[in-house]
């Protein structure tokens, strides 16, 4: 995984020519224009990455995951049934990074004590269900074709939507004591509303986001359905109403938390609290992928796993901004 220790920290970019991110790599290749395409005329034909002005992607998915043992490739081959888009062979991608990071948490057993630690639960048990696959439903559903996590499914319906279309947060954790949605964002932020024709069609056609589960809508939201998607969070909206529902239905609290980078997305808690109805049995927060370096650095783990966590915190980057400098992901 190339990272700060082996990318040239200032890309040559002309009209025509981009030259291969990695330090001490002389070869360039054709410039990539509009959308990313995984073609050889973009390819390094040395470190086999696909490369734009702005980023690269690697040739093999594994190659931008820090957990790719036989294990977990089993589980993320079976995740990919039910995940609908995948770029995380991307070096910016927000999906390697939440498997990264929340994977890591899994193999160590410090989900529940991180969870406790940011949130001042006292929670015991966690499942980790990444894109909304539950491995313990998916491992009983012998033959059957496996959709999702049936609480999820559930929920989606409810509310109008379609199951292979339908809501699909980051990261659930289903807990003894809590149902807890992560929202991850990396390099993208929270104004998911769209423009023009989505933006007409987020507007127009609420589903039964606002009638679904006999109105519950209502019961959780402070701001009309138009006003929310006009303030650009159709995401949060989604997650909060079924997430919402679905504590309910399992009668447990409900936690809704938005992972961004410390410097980004620092006014969210904000911008969205004013059209929910929060109180001590359903919140949102803000959190930061800092706060997790932060907390496994006090946890006092120390192991190749540990070591490995912190020299991705460390050196992770972003691509390269309009000037060609390398981009540092992390505040540490």
């Amino acid at each position: 995984m190339f990272n700060l220790t082996n990318l040239k920290p200032l890309l040559s970019i002309d009209d025509a020519t981009v030259e291969c991110p990695v330090a001490g790599c002389t070869h360039t290749v054709e410039r990539q224009k509009n959308s990313f395409k995984k073609e050889p005329r973009f390819q390094c034909p040395e470190h086999r990455i696909f490369i734009s002005p702005s980023t690269y992607e690697y040739e093999r998915e594994e190659e931008n995951l820090l957990w790719a043992d036989d294990s977990d490739m089993e589980l993320f081959s079976a995740i990919k049934t039910v995940k609908r888009e995948s770029r995380i062979a991307r070096e910016n991608s927000e999906d390697a990074v939440t498997w990264n990071v929340f994977r890591y948490l899994e193999r160590q057993n410090l989900l529940p004590s991180f969870l406790n630690d940011y949130f001042s639960t006292a929670i015991n048990t966690a499942e980790l269900i990444l894109w909304s696959f539950s491995r313990l439903e998916y491992y009983s559903a012998n033959d059957q074709k496996y959709t999702g996590w049936s609480e999820l499914n559930s929920a989606r319906l409810a509310f109008g939507e379609t199951i292979t279309r339908g809501s699909e947060p980051d990261i659930i954790i289903n807990t003894d004591k809590a149902l807890i949605f992560i929202e991850a964002k990396v390099t993208s932020g929270n104004d998911t509303s769209g423009s023009g024709e989505n933006y007409d069609r987020h507007m127009k056609v609420p589903n039964g986001y606002t009638t679904g589960a006999n109105g519950w809508y209502d019961q959780v939201f402070r701001s009309n359905y138009q006003t929310v998607v006009e303030a650009q969070k159709y995401e949060l909206l989604r997650f909060w109403l079924l997430g919402t529902w679905m504590a309910l239905q399992m009668n447990k609290p409900f936690i809704l938390a938005n992972i961004v980078l410390r410097e980004k997305e620092k006014a969210i808690e904000t911008e969205f609290s004013k059209h929910i109805q929060a109180n001590d049995t359903r919140t949102f927060s803000r959190m930061c992928w800092e706060d997790v370096y932060d907390f496994i650095a006090k946890s006092g783990v120390s192991n190749s796993d540990t070591d490995k966590m912190f020299h991705y915190f460390k050196n992770k980057t972003l691509g390269y901004d309009s000037n060609g400098n390398l981009i540092n992901a992390f505040k540490i």
